[in-house]
């Protein structure tokens, strides 16, 4: 190939040259188009399976109440163990989404509990993980339960338990997030109203924040959605660790049932039905109407 580069005239070799980078912009907008009818499929076939459930819930409401009134038929002893863990990042619609959740349990027949941590601090100290893992997996009143709160991911198998919570979570942009988290600290949301924020009074926008070079925008904010999905290790905490990000990526992949998008929550939504419909039977409807709880992030 050397020996044919040399031989070639420079105008030929140009030619060459162009022609190869023509051919890989067409190779990338094919695989580019072939992504995008992969999304599309996935969101089509997931539609379907919501309506699918839905329809069989329909009929199976119908049966139930001609057979035994208005009673449920029993729900499988592991449906009625399940544990989900929704470990939320900041400002990625977690309240709005969560809100639904809060909806449907009295219809649902489930428990909603909010994990709280010593100063909002998303690292539990190593006593506090075990009091965490022995309370969730052993406190049967609350099963099945929805717990929700901003906390690193926890692998519970590290405490010899065998059977695992389910975990989902929602990402969302890290510049967007960045901004609405910016926002946030200055003039709060619609949730708690009344609630002095950290940085309420700055009028200071986004963009004169980046221009002064402000530590409320600065790069390393954009890091923080890694560390909840890479978990409690003080190297997850560290900005731009490839370990992290590659610990991340794994727990992602191999620890979550679902993990959503917020500019894509329907869809994140209607497939949570379609795959638990236990804990989120009726969710798609309550979402596209907008008839969950007031507030919306």
């Amino acid at each position: 190939m050397g020996l044919l580069r040399i031989m070639m005239p420079p105008k030929f070799q140009l030619l060459a040259v162009m022609a190869f980078g023509v051919a890989m912009l067409f190779i990338e907008n094919q695989i580019q188009k072939l992504e995008e009818s992969r999304a599309k499929l996935e969101r089509t076939m997931a539609r379907h399976e919501v309506r699918e459930v839905e329809q069989r819930q329909t009929r199976d409401g119908l049966q139930r109440r001609t057979r035994d009134g208005l009673r449920d038929s029993p729900a499988l002893p592991e449906i009625e163990d399940l544990i989900i863990i929704y470990n939320r990042v900041p400002k990625t619609a977690s309240t709005s989404f969560t809100n639904i959740a809060y909806d449907l349990c009295g219809k649902n027949r489930f428990h909603v509990l909010h994990i709280n941590t010593t100063k909002n601090n998303p690292v539990m100290s190593l006593q506090d993980q075990m009091r965490f893992v022995r309370n969730v997996t052993s406190w049967r009143e609350m099963k099945p339960g929805f717990y929700h709160g901003h906390v690193a991911y926890l692998d519970f198998t590290k405490f010899g338990v065998k059977g695992k919570p389910v975990y989902i979570n929602i990402v969302r942009d890290p510049i967007e997030r960045l901004v609405s988290y910016y926002y946030f600290l200055r003039f709060g949301d619609d949730y708690r109203p009344g609630l002095r924020r950290r940085k309420q009074g700055d009028k200071k926008t986004f963009d004169e924040c980046v221009s002064s070079g402000g530590s409320d925008c600065a790069p390393e904010k954009l890091w923080l959605q890694i560390p909840f999905f890479c978990g409690h290790y003080s190297e997850c905490w560290n900005v731009g660790s490839r370990w992290a990000l590659e610990q991340a990526k794994y727990n992602l992949v191999n620890e979550y049932l679902l993990v959503g998008v917020t500019e894509e929550l329907e869809d994140f939504i209607m497939m949570l039905e379609a795959a638990l419909p236990r804990f989120f039977r009726g969710a798609t409807e309550l979402y596209r109407t907008g008839t969950w709880s007031s507030f919306k992030n």
